[in-house]
């Protein structure tokens, strides 16, 4: 296997994609924040004292999408056509799933799971104070497509 970060010299460098065609490209991950079940139970009635939780996760995730090549060394800059995140707040649990889309040469898994990153971070920050021994994780990619290597799905 040819590895495609390091220059002849054995550098890190950055992928050149300028011959690839653009092509439609989507990232699914998901990742969960591991709580109480009091914890949970204040989220899902508005008791959190920061506000409303799973609002800010989402405006953090989004943000976070666009922003992955600042934060991640070799990912490129990406334009991105679509974010989007869902939250289902379990017994003892928050799952949090993205779908990031764009028309390019590469693709939008590192995205996707920036986006569920920053999500579970802001969860934890914003409850925090009602408990600190939450747990993120695991964080994994569940599917991708477009690209040259086509559709992955994670097998379960």
């Amino acid at each position: 296997m040819e590895l495609t970060h390091f220059n002849d010299q054995g550098r890190a460098r950055m992928v050149d994609v300028t011959e690839k065609p653009p092509t439609v490209r989507t990232a699914q991950a998901e990742g969960r924040v591991r709580m109480s079940a009091e914890t949970a139970g204040r989220i899902r009635s508005g008791g959190i004292a920061k506000g409303d939780v799973l609002a800010v996760a989402q405006v953090a995730g989004i943000m976070a999408a666009k922003r992955t090549d600042e934060l991640i060394p070799m990912c490129h800059s990406v334009a991105l056509t679509g974010v989007d995140l869902r939250f289902a707040v379990e017994e003892d649990a928050v799952l949090i799933q993205a779908e990031v889309r764009c028309r390019g040469e590469t693709g939008v898994e590192m995205e996707a799971l920036t986006a569920v990153s920053a999500a579970a971070l802001t969860i934890y920050d914003m409850c925090k104070a009602v408990q600190r021994d939450m747990e993120i994780g695991p964080i994994r990619l569940c599917r991708k497509t477009g690209g040259r290597s086509g559709t992955y799905e994670k097998e379960w």
